[in-house]
């Protein structure tokens, strides 16, 4: 099946497979790993930065032969998550606050990890790499991660 949370051509990525949610988390989110723990980020710094994979192992049927989308299901808490350790020019699929994007638009995290339009002062961490779009909450768009600086 094909990875639809880390979308570079160049390579694959590190990932980190060992350390279990601290919540019930959502593929496409920025999270912090810790020594033992995936925790949700919800600024740019903070902690060693990672993205949530997708639970592509969960594409199961149910009821009615309907599949269980693994991009739209969390995380159990507890459960070992799977993290890309991102580098500048990765493109990657990332889960956005509500708003209106443009074509790189200087992005940063919010709440929840999710990006929105970085303002002065932010830690910018990705640039929105797609058509200009009005969005909602957890809309998953294409982006690609910057080398960190912060917005003048």
């Amino acid at each position: 099946m094909a990875n639809r949370i880390f979308r570079s051509a160049r390579g694959n990525p590190r990932t980190i497979t060992d350390r279990a949610v601290a919540g019930a988390y959502l593929p496409g989110t920025a999270v912090f790993v810790g020594a033992s723990t995936l925790t949700q980020a919800t600024a740019a710094s903070g902690g060693r930065l990672a993205l949530l994979g997708d639970q592509d192992f969960c594409s199961l049927f149910s009821f009615a032969f309907s599949i269980i989308e693994p991009l739209m299901t969390p995380y159990t808490s507890g459960q070992n998550g799977v993290a890309y350790l991102l580098k500048p020019g990765d493109e990657v699929l990332w889960a956005m606050a509500a708003g209106t994007y443009a074509t790189g638009q200087e992005l940063t995290i919010s709440s929840g990890g999710r990006l929105a339009a970085a303002v002065s002062g932010n830690i910018v961490v990705a640039h929105y790499d797609q058509g200009s779009a009005t969005v909602p909450a957890g809309y998953l768009a294409d982006v690609c991660v910057a080398n960190r600086y912060t917005k003048a």
